[in-house]
């Protein structure tokens, strides 16, 4: 495994990280001891970041209960992301993150479903916020507590993480970016660089298509992907992203797998991204890990590229959010 520097917030991480909404249920039924084995497994095969979030799970929070679960034991060979701003958002229920009080509500729920008296890095969940004061006048509280060590936002839109980082506090933001969703490199991570903010990818293997082992037959079922039928145009471009990743399949080495490919090629992008996969199973976990072992080239990040341009150099597709 490949470790690196994690912008400025202080400590290295693997190049390949774990996220965790796929253990709690919402990705498909997972078994409690399946979850708590496939996140210890990505700890044995060198992974050392974990993402998560309140939301997660069903019952909300069940993922924060269980990665704490996993981790008893393990807390200082990892290092955890988490994210709060959404609770209660899928039941109906959403607390109102409108005071300083309430974001730290949040957190002090956060450490005790984790069972850490710390957080890496606490995000804000809202990718659409217009005024983030609060997060930030909370965090810093926090962070002065040493509750957390830093903090940033999960969003996919520039201008509100320039709003997140006004103060330049901003250490960390989580961004969706893969092979079929690059919309990012063009302003967004340049921006990063320019600031010294870790960029945190998750969708790397876009919600599992990149994994190459679905097909046009495929019909998904969980409470997440089955989205993806909700209106013809979802449905269109769902066959769409299938018929590119059945082109780059026929492209890769023999032995080389997708799963593989996908992650590298984000790793390999000049920011330095960490790539947060999810994970359902001990091998899940381990092949995500053996993702982590090198970087491409620029001209095997390239030949990646020239196989699915002109398909996806516009807009990603809206299914994607």
């Amino acid at each position: 495994m490949l470790y690196r520097p994690f912008g400025n917030a202080g400590f290295n991480v693997s190049t390949i990280g774990m996220g965790t909404w796929n253990i709690g249920n919402q990705w498909g039924e997972i078994d409690q001891e399946t979850a708590l084995a496939t996140v210890r497994s990505a700890v044995e095969h060198g992974i050392n970041l974990f993402d998560t979030a309140e939301s997660y799970g069903i019952p909300t929070g069940l993922s924060e209960e269980r990665l704490g679960k996993a981790l008893m034991g393990l807390r200082d060979r990892v290092h955890l992301v988490s994210k709060i701003g959404r609770w209660g958002r899928r039941t109906g229920q959403m607390v109102p993150m409108t005071t300083v009080d309430m974001v730290r509500l949040c957190v002090h729920a956060s450490l005790y479903r984790l069972r850490t008296d710390y957080i890496d890095v606490m995000l804000c969940h809202d990718g659409k916020i217009e005024d983030p004061s609060v997060y930030l006048e909370g965090f810093e509280r926090l962070k002065e507590q040493g509750l957390i060590r830093a903090y940033g936002i999960s969003t996919d839109k520039l201008k509100v993480l320039k709003r997140f980082n006004v103060h330049n506090t901003c250490s960390v933001v989580e961004v969706e970016y893969s092979l079929l969703n690059r919309k990012a490199e063009a302003e967004f991570f340049p921006y990063c660089q320019e600031h010294g903010i870790a960029v945190l990818v998750r969708g790397p293997l876009y919600k599992g298509l990149l994994s190459g082992k679905y097909s046009p037959d495929t019909v998904f079922t969980d409470t997440v992907r089955s989205e993806w039928y909700s209106d013809e145009n979802r449905s269109r471009k769902l066959a769409e992203q299938l018929a590119i990743v059945e082109r780059l399949k026929n492209l890769l080495p023999p032995g080389e797998d997708m799963v593989t490919a996908a992650l590298r090629f984000v790793t390999s992008h000049p920011v330095q991204p960490v790539a947060i996969p999810g994970a359902k199973s001990p091998e899940q976990a381990a092949m995500n890990a053996r993702a982590g072992d090198k970087l491409l080239t620029p001209r095997e990040r390239e030949l990646l590229l020239e196989a699915i341009t002109p398909i996806t150099a516009g807009e990603p597709a809206a299914m994607a959010g």
